[in-house]
């Protein structure tokens, strides 16, 4: 009789495009998050939350990317046979959720979102499937002072967390600068939709893939590092000079007057080199008005950057801050108006060792007919999305995290099991009193657990043995000041006269005990940290 097959293992592998976060992570991502949340307080938005999941139709034909064609969101059929999508960014759920409660918000609708989205593209380093976004919206105003607002919003954004100014800038263009761009060089009229698409989401991708990484995706197309090819907008080479040119992606890029005035790193009206006073934003919209002198909707975005620099000015956010950049694009085809992307300038070193940018981790600008999909007219909307994860990866990069691991609980360890509930109840009289603390519920020996709580970070352990009990004591160790002063500590006789960091106390003042230690370590903490910044 032969013997029973052991069924199958299933490998323990993740998805291509997907990760885990452990504790640390989290708490650094909910610390930035919170500090996200208290700026778009301040002005006045309110928190809202959708689904992950919304019909597909709902989400319309704005997918954020083509290397893979018609999949760039998960789909599937309810058992209604309706489809159904994950929600690839927090923007196309917000136009469904106004326009389904149109008549019952106070217009304009303020609010932020923070959420997953998923994409169904292909993986690649620093590009998943999954990923965190952080949006502020206004919807219902054509003003121009919303925008103005969601620009100063996400230069204050990056303060908050510790981003010095000079180490990021807003970035500001409109997509009707580029529309009229695309005009003047034959990709005009409904007929060109989908090139004219193509070579947005190709400029789109300068900053990732460099100017000729974009020059062939404008072309014929590009193979990457993979071998898979892209489908290019197949345009015509004096066409894409031209739009080289005005990204400021060639040497031939003549136009930008701030490099000319040498003002490039000035705020407006702040002294140049020369003793003349230099107000770069508009120099860099008289540079473009030259360009455009001939396109209506040229004209007509210019004097809308021209207002909301203005407005920012007036503010005290100089182009330091907040600066007129005619290569911001945004890949997605619902943008109107003006676009905006907050970029990290501070250099770091990536994995081979190479000088790098984190570049953009922020981004949106206006989109006046997304809820017109619903309504059958248009409703105007401006707003701008945090990535998240990028933007966390910068802030360890520059030393900024607010939050590494938290502690673990105290624990509780289990010395003898014929008295499990007593153990059992000092671990609840803790959390009774707000303190994280777990009991042990292995079955291993004393090292084994004290091994244990070290794995799980414990700031304490709770020891009661049979002397202790006897007496009606328990003793508290700390885990951290133990092994601290233990390297001070020569032999064991010293070890065991000293029993350092640990005290022995009557069991009734166990959560007294343990609030005071926990106390005494914060307070540690907090004198390291204000040494560390002298």
């Amino acid at each position: 009789m032969g013997k029973d097959k052991k069924p199958a293992r299933v490998a323990a592998r993740l998805p291509r495009g997907f990760i885990d976060r452990a504790a640390g992570d989290l708490a650094a991502q909910r610390a930035m998050l919170e500090s996200i949340e208290a700026v778009y307080e301040r002005y006045g938005f309110d928190p809202l939350e959708t689904p992950a999941i919304e019909y597909t139709e709902a989400l319309g034909k704005f997918l954020p990317d083509e290397d893979r064609p018609n999949e760039g969101v998960f789909s599937f059929q309810d058992d209604d046979e309706q489809w159904l999508s994950l929600r690839y960014d927090l923007t196309a759920p917000l136009a469904r959720y106004v326009a389904q409660n149109y008549d019952q918000l106070a217009k304009p609708f303020r609010s932020y979102r923070a959420g997953y989205v998923f994409r169904n593209e292909k993986p690649g380093p620093g590009r998943f499937r999954q990923f965190m976004q952080f949006d502020a919206d206004t919807v219902g105003t054509e003003s121009m002072v919303a925008d103005a607002e969601i620009c100063m919003m996400a230069a204050d954004c990056m303060e908050e967390l510790g981003i010095a100014r000079g180490d990021y800038v807003v970035r500001v263009s409109s997509r009707k600068v580029l529309d009229a761009l695309l005009e003047t060089v034959g990709l005009g009229g409904e007929d060109q939709t989908a090139r004219r698409l193509t070579a947005l989401r190709a400029i789109d991708k300068l900053d990732r893939l460099g100017p000729e990484g974009v020059r062939a995706l404008l072309g014929k197309g590009r193979r990457d590092d993979s071998g898979d090819f892209t489908r290019g907008a197949e345009l015509e080479d004096t066409q894409i000079d031209a739009i080289m040119r005005f990204v400021g992606a060639s040497d031939a890029f003549s136009y930008k007057p701030l490099k000319e005035a040498g003002a490039a790193e000035i705020a407006d009206g702040e002294l140049s080199a020369d003793g003349t006073r230099v107000f770069a934003n508009a120099l860099q919209l008289e540079g473009l008005g030259q360009l455009l002198a001939t396109s209506p909707s040229g004209r007509e975005a210019l004097d809308e950057l021209g207002e909301l620099a203005s407005l920012v000015a007036a503010c005290g956010y100089g182009t330091k801050r907040i600066r007129i950049d005619p290569s911001v694009v945004r890949g997605l085809e619902y943008y109107t108006g003006p676009v905006y992307e907050v970029e990290l300038t501070f250099e770091t070193v990536n994995e081979k060792g190479e000088k790098a940018r984190f570049g953009s981790v922020a981004g949106g600008g206006r989109y006046d007919g997304l809820v017109a999909r619903f309504r059958g007219q248009e409703v105007p909307a401006t707003g701008m999305s945090i990535g998240v994860s990028r933007l966390q990866a910068a802030l360890a990069a520059l030393g900024r995290q607010k939050a590494s691991a938290p502690d673990g609980p105290v624990v509780v360890l289990v010395m003898d099991r014929e008295y499990i509930a007593d153990y059992l109840a000092m671990a609840a009289s803790l959390r009774s009193a707000g303190i994280r603390a777990e009991i042990y519920v292995g079955t291993s020996g004393m090292r084994a657990q004290m091994k244990y709580a070290d794995r799980r970070a414990a700031p304490l352990v709770v020891i009661q043995g049979e002397d202790e009990r006897a007496g009606g004591q328990v003793t508290v160790k700390d885990l951290d000041e133990g092994l601290r002063l233990s390297r001070d500590i020569e032999d064991r006789e010293s070890w065991t006269a000293a029993r350092p960091a640990q005290v022995a106390v009557p069991q009734e003042n166990l959560v007294a005990c343990v609030k005071d230690m926990l106390a005494a370590r914060l307070a540690a903490a907090a004198g390291e940290q204000a040494g560390e910044g002298r």
